[in-house]
């Protein structure tokens, strides 16, 4: 990984991606200082340390510490990664939708306006449950000032998205992952430290804490494991003769990657099951009480749930992202075929198993990984607020950066012998 960084930083054209990156990275974090107006800090502050449940530090950690700032960045960018579950879930559903994401670039840009009208409502939708009805009691200010606050909640979600998409155009990387991996990164000193004085206090039993450790360790390599396992299905290209010349013959072979979708099933499983449980902050009573007992962070139903949603999601975005119909038709285009296999719909249906069968693997393995330091936590007595989630995100970005940064070199070095 280093080597890699090392030989991209030579490259003047990657090292300005890498740059400009970083530039856009240093602005998302200095907005996470930026206070809201009409707060009291002082009473911020106290609610926060009264109300230091599970639920609160996780989604602290997840927007990096904004969240207990109250900075223009507390929304963080979920409100655009729940629009975007809900615009993907749709564009199965609906036939209008299906047809566009089927039209290319020009379908894709319009579904992006349409995820982008949803993020701004859900926005909304959020920073007023945040200023009216979570921190109602830290403000200062009437009405007008509560509906400005909303108003620099959206504003600032909006920002975010910006930021994204300018990352992921220009810079390196996927902007969206890059602003939720460095606000879990954020927040990793201070839960070193934090750990690091319970356990001075005699509050944390040092043996459990290197238990934790080793298991945070384990999950780093499961996930790299994850990432870069694949099944390699075997393609034989048939010979044919043109003109004079003769093509074909060759042995290949389709990569089947054990978790194609990435991080993104951990990140919308993580999004929708704190939508839930932000709204039974904001609501309070007994919804509130109900969701903090029976579905905060370290309950047995949370980590239930979010295994069978980081398995839904896998499953999703694998049938998104690998359409065995077109692979099966292009190979049969081209002359070629899996051996064993008929060309056509044997091949298809082959394929489709197989992404199924390795899909279930690595959907199972990743809801395992994201859930095993809950059951840790709650076996050795601990806060697990830097996650098995968080180390997923955390880790399954930096591999994805990395190869993209890769793939940029190495088109960089075509690109050179071409000309």
């Amino acid at each position: 990984m280093f080597k890699t960084l090392k030989n991209a930083w030579a490259v003047k054209e990657i090292r300005s991606k890498i740059l400009f990156t970083l530039a856009m990275l240093f602005i998302y974090r200095l907005g996470n200082f930026i206070p809201l107006p009409f707060v009291n800090r002082d009473a911020l502050q106290s609610f926060f340390t009264a109300n230091n449940s599970s639920l609160l530090g996780f989604l602290d950690m997840m927007a990096g510490g904004a969240l207990s700032r109250l900075s223009i960045f507390a929304s963080n960018i979920y409100p655009y990664i729940n629009a975007s579950i809900i615009i993907q879930l749709l564009t199965v559903a609906i036939p209008k939708l299906e047809e566009l994401a089927k039209e290319g670039e020009t379908g894709r840009r319009k579904i992006n306006r349409y995820t982008r009208y949803l993020t701004i409502v859900l926005a909304v939708v959020q920073g007023i449950g945040t200023v009216f009805g979570l921190l109602r009691g830290t403000i200062t200010g009437g009405t007008w000032a509560k509906l400005l606050m909303v108003l620099c909640l959206v504003a600032g979600t909006q920002f975010l998205v910006f930021i994204g998409d300018q990352i992921t155009e220009k810079g390196v990387g996927n902007g969206i992952s890059l602003i939720i991996f460095l606000g879990i990164i954020a927040r990793l000193p201070e839960t070193v430290i934090q750990y690091f004085n319970l356990t001075k206090a005699g509050q944390y039993n040092i043996i459990n804490v290197i238990v934790m450790v080793i298991a945070m360790i384990a999950i780093v390599a499961f996930v790299v494991l994850i990432q870069e396992g694949e099944r390699r299905i075997g393609v034989q290209y048939a010979k044919r003769v043109v003109g004079r010349k003769m093509y074909g013959g060759q042995s290949t072979h389709i990569p089947i990657k054990v978790n194609m979708a990435g991080v993104m099933p951990v990140i919308f499983s993580t999004s929708f099951l704190g939508a839930f449980q932000t709204i039974g902050m904001i609501t309070g009573g007994s919804f509130g009480k109900f969701m903090e007992t029976y579905l905060g962070y370290n309950s047995v139903a949370f980590a239930i749930l979010n295994i069978l949603l980081i398995i839904f999601f896998t499953f999703f975005y694998n049938e998104i992202q690998f359409n065995p119909i077109e692979y099966s038709k292009n190979l049969q285009q081209n002359g070629g075929f899996i051996p064993g296999i008929r060309p056509g719909r044997p091949t298809s249906d082959y394929l489709a198993k197989i992404v199924r069968r390795i899909g279930l693997v690595g959907a199972i393995s990743l809801a395992l990984l994201a859930t095993l330091p809950i059951i840790l936590g709650s076996l050795l007595k601990m806060q697990t607020h830097f996650t098995g989630t968080g180390i997923i995100i955390v880790v399954g970005v930096v591999i994805e950066t990395i190869k993209q940064i890769e793939a940029q070199m190495m088109m960089r070095h075509y690109k050179g012998f071409l000309s």
